[in-house]
């Protein structure tokens, strides 16, 4: 199975083992099956955080887009939704129900699961403020699902533990604000997103923003300032309308982008001795020593 149509980049090489499950009991009895032929597992949502090897990956490689799902509690402000429900469906689902909270989240092209993962933020927002617990599986013991909150997630910008442990999200709950004005919960929710598509390159294959901010300074701002825009190799290119994205201008290899993501990390860092860190993860085999933490 070729992983590039599974990615946000449209890069990718193929999977040895793939499946997508449609709920959480085939995606446990999959680890399980994986652990029983000692087989590398991985775990990907939307791919829109993820840059994969033109050479693909071993193993089991596991989607968990089709576990979508939610149910909400409009009184209350309780959302549980499934690891793989878009963040933007999430997002407008609370708006209409008058739940405050997620309105910075319209923009993001990622799932629940992944939002968990990454502390996904963006318009002043994250995860990290409204995400009270998560189910995860240990694929080690993956028919014993258990509960971890928020405190046990060490969040800190763009980081939660999720990144340090091999545990699979299955479901996601969140606290939001009730009682609110749908129409103005609204209003916010669609402004965020028109705020974010006319400034960011939603028109070609990217995987969101690449690098994480170094605050107080801000990435894009960095590498702008540097006339890195249009900046290429091969059939990737520094974006010319949002400088913290890569695109994907057509027939761009994951080798292309992990090579221009090493020439801006270079020349930032030449010229202000600032490390920029990714915020997407590799998988897979890659040359140099771009994506380093």
């Amino acid at each position: 199975m070729g992983l590039a149509d599974y990615t946000t980049w449209r890069v990718g090489g193929e999977a040895q083992w793939f499946a997508e499950p449609d709920s959480r009991e085939q995606l446990q009895a999959l680890l399980a099956w994986a652990q029983r032929e000692q087989l590398p597992w991985g775990v990907i949502g939307a791919g829109s955080n993820l840059l994969i090897s033109d050479q693909g990956l071993p193993g089991l490689t596991l989607c968990n887009r089709r576990l979508q799902g939610l149910a909400l509690e409009a009184s209350s402000g309780l959302i549980e939704a499934e690891a793989g429900e878009p963040i933007p469906s999430l997002a407008r689902r609370a708006a209409r129900a008058g739940l405050a909270g997620l309105e910075w989240a319209v923009g993001i092209p990622g799932t629940v699961g992944g939002a968990a993962v990454m502390n996904a933020g963006a318009q002043g927002g994250c995860t990290a403020e409204v995400l009270r617990s998560v189910t995860v599986v240990d694929p080690q013991r993956p028919e014993a699902p258990f509960e971890l909150t928020a405190d046990q997630l060490d969040f800190a910008y763009r980081h939660s533990r999720l990144q340090l442990e091999p545990l699979v999200v299955l479901a996601a709950r969140f606290q939001l604000q009730p009682g609110q004005d749908p129409a103005a919960v609204s209003q916010r929710t669609s402004a965020n997103l028109h705020s974010r598509t006319s400034t960011q390159p939603y028109q070609q294959p990217s995987c969101g923003s690449v690098f994480r901010n170094p605050e107080p300074q801000k990435a894009g701002q960095l590498i702008e300032a540097l006339g890195l825009k249009g900046l290429k190799v091969g059939g990737a290119e520094v974006s010319p309308i949002h400088a913290n994205f890569i695109v994907n201008t057509g027939g761009a290899t994951a080798a292309d982008i992990d090579q221009l993501i090493a020439q801006v990390q270079d020349r930032v860092h030449a010229a202000h001795g600032i490390a920029l860190h990714p915020e997407v993860k590799r998988l897979g085999p890659f040359e140099g020593l771009a994506l380093a933490a």
